[in-house]
Parts: structure tokens; C-alpha cells; sequence
């Protein structure tokens, strides 16, 4: 049952006092909602959007209407938005806050989960993923790199990443976490020498960072999870220890390549709350060889990928993008 009725008309709110559906998990999805936008807008300074900061903000993160600005909505609708009231938005609507607030993936479904509206663009891209880090991230290449939020969700990687540790093209997008393939993934796992003392830092960073982030939706799904997923998990949880971020040498054990020496680091993208790109860089020549030859393997794949796509076409239309000449004599 929706809590918002679609479709609606953006920015104008209904008549005071109008009432759509009523019930107790109605109310309460409408006031999570409620909660969940206004912690979103609270964690995103105005730099971030491109927005000045001014000299008397008193507001935590942005005011409502400048996401309103963002979103082109009305500001009392967005207002109304927040304080919980029945008021109609769109799945438009909800996209553009999607935008405006920077939601990552997991947040995004949240969202429209809360709104009981299907998502136009499911599994779209991260909007705090932009081409520029996309492409980026292609030209670090051949160190591995990724950008992660402060969730460790891991939101885009480059080739050769995405083959350091297991093969994360194949691994479903809502299992791209690094916590969860710590724990969950044998591949993952293998790689990883020192699995214990790993999992126990992992676990105590994720605690660290979580400290921020009690009541929101997304962090409390994926501590459920794990805590149901693994038992070890569970047992190294209940110890309540905590650790901040570090950069270190890592020895990781490639399955293509073999053992790599690599010194890892994290370049914030904004505040240290937020998202940040993770980069892996040789400690030795052995090392740099070594993921020299593991990005060559990732291109190998991609082109033998995109040669067995190509096979799969009618001859002919095959035929033709390679030579119309040729093409034309293989019709009759």
C-alpha cells in the first residue's frame, strides 16, 4: 500500500486537512520517511552540491529550500515532506531527491521502499559516482581502485580491482561490500592473508563508523545480515571494539597472478563521513609486475567477452560491422 499517491503534482501540496490512507504502518512508514530525508539533507554540506555556505548557516547540512532548489519542487511540499504529512510526489519527484541528496544505491531503494512507489530507474548509477571518477578510475589503471562509501559498499572499481580479491563483475551489486565478502566470500577470503586480524580490524571500523549512523535504515539492514549470515561475525561484533581508518601494506594472494604487496589508501571525496576512492599501490617490482599482468588479463577477458558477444548476432549483421563489402556479398 503507498503511503504517497502517485503520480502527483511536484511542489503543490493538498488541501490542509485532507487525508489519504490511514493505519498505524502507514504512519510509521511516513514518518521514517520523514526521518530518512531529513538525515540525508543534514549530512550534505552546501560545498558538495555547489552551493555557497554563507556566513550565518545554523542549519546542519543543507536547508530545505535548497533542496527544493535542487530538486525543483515547492519548498512547502518538501517541507510538508518532512514533517510527515499526506502529500503526493511521483516517482519523478522521488528520483530528483534521489539526486539532490546524493543517495548511494541501497539508500535510493530505501527511499522508494518508504514511498511504496517502484523505482523508474532501478540500479541506476551512484549520483555521488560521477563520468570524471569514473574515468578516472580507468586511468589509474593498472593499480587496482575503487571509491567505497563510509558503509563499504563498494559503488564502481576499475578492471583491474574488480579482479584482485575475487571476481566482482559476477558477485550480485547488493553483495559488493566489503565487509559482506569478507565474511561471506571464499574467494574474497583466500586472497586475504592474516584473515583473522582482518576481520576483526573490518569489524571494528564498520562499529567506528556506525556510531554516526545508528538509526539509519541501510546500516542496520547490513549489521542484521552479517550478524545473521556469520556466526563469526557475530562473535567478534559482541566485543565492542572499535578502530579508525589506517593506510597499511596488505599481502594479497591472487589467483591469477600470485602474491602482490600493496600499500593501501583512501582519498576522501568529501567529508570523512562520506565516500572516498581506494587505491592499491605496488610496495615492489615483483608487486607492480604483478598487477601489470592481472590488468592485462582483465582487457584479455573484456575483448574475448565482447568477441563472444559479437558471435551471437546474425552472421550477416556480424559480417557487415566488419566490412560492408563483404557483408554485401555474403547476401543473396
Amino acid at each position: 500500500m503507498s503511503i504517497l499517491a502517485a503520480p502527483g503534482t511536484p511542489g503543490t501540496p493538498r488541501a490542509h486537512g485532507s487525508r489519504g490512507d490511514s493505519g498505524t504502518e502507514t504512519d510509521v512508514r511516513r514518518h521514517e520517511l520523514a526521518g530518512f530525508l531529513r538525515s540525508r539533507r543534514e549530512r550534505i554540506t552546501p560545498e558538495q552540491v555547489g552551493l555557497p555556505r554563507g556566513r550565518r548557516r545554523r542549519t546542519p547540512g543543507l536547508r530545505r529550500e535548497e533542496v527544493a532548489q535542487l530538486s525543483a519542487v515547492g519548498v512547502t511540499w518538501y517541507t510538508w515532506l518532512e514533517q510527515a504529512r499526506h502529500i503526493q510526489v511521483s516517482p519523478q519527484v522521488l528520483d530528483a531527491l534521489a539526486r539532490a541528496l546524493l543517495l548511494d544505491a541501497t539508500e535510493r531503494t530505501h527511499l522508494f521502499a518508504l514511498a511504496g512507489t517502484a523505482d523508474p530507474a532501478p540500479g541506476g548509477f551512484c549520483p555521488t559516482v560521477t563520468p570524471a571518477l569514473r574515468r578516472m578510475l580507468d586511468q589509474l589503471e593498472p593499480l587496482p581502485a575503487c571509491i567505497q562509501n563510509s558503509r563499504y559498499d563498494i559503488l564502481a572499481y576499475n578492471r583491474t580491482y574488480g579482479r584482485l580479491l575475487c571476481d566482482l563483475d559476477a558477485m550480485p551489486r547488493e553483495d559488493r561490500n566489503c565487509i559482506w565478502l569478507c565474511f561471506t566470500d571464499e574467494d574474497w577470503a583466500r586472497a586475504l592473508s592474516a584473515l583473522p586480524d582482518v576481520k576483526q580490524t573490518m569489524a571494528a571500523k564498520f562499529r567506528a563508523s556506525m556510531a554516526e549512523h545508528l538509526a539509519e535504515p541501510a546500516w542496520k539492514a547490513l549489521l542484521q545480515r552479517l550478524r545473521a549470515a556469520s556466526p563469526e561475525f557475530r562473535e567478534i561484533w559482541e566485543r565492542h571494539e572499535v578502530a579508525g581508518q589506517a593506510g597499511r601494506v596488505k599481502h594479497i594472494l591472487n589467483s591469477r597472478v600470485g602474491m602482490l604487496r600493496l600499500e593501501h589508501a583512501d582519498l576522501w571525496l568529501g567529508p570523512a563521513t562520506g565516500p572516498r576512492l581506494v587505491t592499491y599501490v605496488p610496495v615492489d617490482e615483483m608487486s607492480r609486475a604483478g598487477l601489470e599482468r592481472l590488468h592485462e588479463s582483465a582487457v584479455r577477458e573484456e575483448a574475448f567477452g565482447a568477441a563472444a558477444l559479437r558471435s551471437e548476432r546474425a552472421p550477416t549483421e556480424w559480417v557487415a560491422e566488419q566490412s560492408p563489402v563483404a557483408a554485401a556479398l555474403t547476401v543473396p
